[in-house]
């Protein structure tokens, strides 16, 4: 009988550092390497349910875009979220964000990748670029959450990613105390590009959370006008239209 070397492996990192529920952070049981079964539950996975554009969940199902795709021409092309951002997943990513869990991205990044694996394959992307942070806040937090995730899903769907591709050079006020119209007032300029040797005609924005858009509008207006030609967003959550 052949014996698994990788399962003995990860048994026993299991047992010595045991995994936890991404969603709600309590202990996995043995052998448990997704989410608990009662966090299971709590999680609305959007999938073919959201806007053809900004990927949020519809409130009506007849629907093809949601009320603010409607009134809003938006930069990307197209955005994909796994999950809805609700009560649940505000704390899973609160704690991935501020907590210090970055084994979170590992959930994160595998179900965007089972959600929309092929969709992504298809868009045939020559680099995935994830949000980047300001030096002063990534000094602060130690990492970048969207580069975790980028990272995980760059390894996966075999596609280099492009971390110093997009620099901040503002840091901003936080946009979750913001309406829809100042946070695009406050990213005006918040981004440049560095390093545009290479052309980037089809690239992959990724970020952990999508409430209206502005910050993925605001970097693809700067990859745009640097040779890209078409967007698509990925990310992990998204909250309902504003």
């Amino acid at each position: 009988m052949k014996i698994d070397l990788n399962k003995i492996k990860e048994s026993l990192i299991d047992v010595v550092f045991p995994r936890r529920c991404p969603v709600c952070d309590r202990v996995l049981a043995m052998g448990n390497r997704a989410v608990c079964p009662k966090c299971r539950k709590s999680l609305v996975f959007i999938g073919s349910k959201g806007c053809r554009k900004c990927g949020r969940l519809l409130t009506d199902s007849d629907e093809e875009y949601c009320e603010d795709c409607k009134s809003t021409a938006h930069v990307f092309d197209r955005a994909l979220s796994a999950f809805v951002y609700n009560d649940a997943f505000r704390k899973s990513v609160f704690r991935f964000k501020n907590g210090g869990r970055k084994e979170y991205a590992d959930f994160y990044a595998e179900a965007l990748y089972r959600i929309y694996g092929a969709e992504i394959r298809a868009f045939d992307a020559d680099a995935i670029v994830p949000v980047p942070l300001h030096k002063s806040k990534m000094k602060e937090r130690g990492y970048n959450q969207a580069e975790l995730i980028a990272s995980k899903l760059a390894k996966k769907l075999y596609i280099p990613m492009c971390n110093n591709r997009i620099i901040r050079v503002n840091r901003a006020t936080a946009q979750k105390t913001l309406g829809a119209s100042q946070r695009r007032k406050n990213l005006k300029k918040a981004f440049i590009i560095k390093g545009n040797d290479v052309k980037l005609k089809r690239v992959i924005i990724v970020d952990d959370v999508y409430t209206t858009g502005s910050t993925i509008d605001e970097i693809s207006v700067v990859l745009k006008r640097h040779g890209t030609e078409k967007v698509l967003a990925l990310t992990v959550a998204s909250g309902t239209p504003v």
